[in-house]
């Protein structure tokens, strides 16, 4: 059956489809798309959009735009990913969406791809989910190429801004190539914590790569402490922070030394007065580069990972060691 005669045996004008982008990958917002297309002026080769090239979800971006009666691009953001959990993000990029459309046409009913519709704030038209929609319905095909080409370029973006990742090739999706930028730059802004806890988990019980692992080891720890961590690696031309991260609405800035259990000495002794000022400036920077995060109060907190022969691990939290 073709996509237009799905739609057409709801027998109702102004269907809006509507699909996600996004839910899969490591960084970056969500995005969802609603459209409702125009049967009078049908487009000639609009399919799932993960079927598609590029180049050819390129071209048609551009037709649907063009021929559909409206369309809107909506999206929910990392922090709301975060906060909410990908599913509830993804169905609030969605009803922003289809929101914007009843603001512009009278929809006669929803078509939205998966097993779960967008709870809307005025429930007065019909709505349907549709499992493998956008292989089906026309509509909802329409708006998986709008989300997916929107999101791609948004990633293009975001790329510019922080290249040593190569969001352009990947679009921030678990590729060998990203998890590779990951442990050598650690996490940027737009990252999403929650989906690279098991990753990091991991990484920490992994003998074999002993340079990093100390701060993975404190990154597990901080997770299972309920810290959710925003940044690791920052660096400056000056200095460096292993650790931001964020837990009861305090900011927390964290450097992480790692040593055997024999040491002669404490891990902490290696943060001298050189090394605060380096942090406590590196902080500055991030902050003013992070507005959203300067209204928090701040902490400097250092974390002891002491690994010995045997692989028994120590921690030692010092909380506020600056003072």
């Amino acid at each position: 059956m073709d996509l237009y005669d799905f739609d057409k045996k709801y027998f109702v004008e102004n269907i809006c489809g509507v699909d996600e982008a996004g839910r899969g990958p490591l960084a970056g917002d969500v995005f969802a798309a609603a459209v409702v297309l125009d049967n009078k002026f049908p487009i000639i080769g609009i399919n799932d959009s993960k079927k598609l090239s590029e180049k050819k979800r390129n071209i048609l971006y551009d037709e649907i735009v063009e021929k559909s009666i409206v369309y809107s691009i909506s999206s929910a953001t990392i922090q709301e990913i975060e906060s909410l959990n990908i599913l509830n993000a993804t169905m609030l990029a969605m009803k922003r969406a289809i929101e914007q459309l009843r603001d512009k046409i009278n929809i006669n009913m929803i078509l939205v791809d998966g097993n779960k519709c967008p709870i809307l704030d005025n429930n007065d038209i019909h709505s349907k989910f549709v499992i493998n929609g956008d292989c089906l319905s026309a509509s909802i095909a329409a708006a998986s190429i709008l989300a997916k080409v929107s999101r791609d370029r948004y990633m293009v973006e975001k790329s510019k801004m922080y290249p040593e990742y190569f969001f352009e090739k990947h679009k921030g999706y678990g590729t060998k190539l990203h998890y590779k930028m990951i442990d050598q730059n650690g996490l940027c802004d737009i990252h999403r914590n929650s989906f690279l806890k098991k990753y990091f988990i991991k990484k920490s019980n992994k003998s074999d790569e002993q340079s990093n692992r100390g701060e993975y080891i404190a990154q597990k720890y901080l997770f299972k402490k309920g810290y959710n961590i925003i940044r690791t690696n920052f660096r400056v031309y000056y200095g460096e922070i292993d650790i931001i991260a964020i837990k009861d609405d305090i900011i927390y800035f964290i450097e992480v030394k790692q040593r055997k259990t024999n040491s002669l000495y404490r891990p902490y002794e290696a943060v001298n007065i050189s090394k605060k000022d380096k942090i406590i400036k590196t902080s500055l920077l991030f902050l003013s580069e992070n507005k959203e995060y300067a209204i928090k109060q701040s902490c400097f907190s250092i974390i002891e990972v002491y690994i010995s022969k045997d692989e028994k691990i120590k921690i030692n939290y010092i909380i506020d060691a600056f003072n």
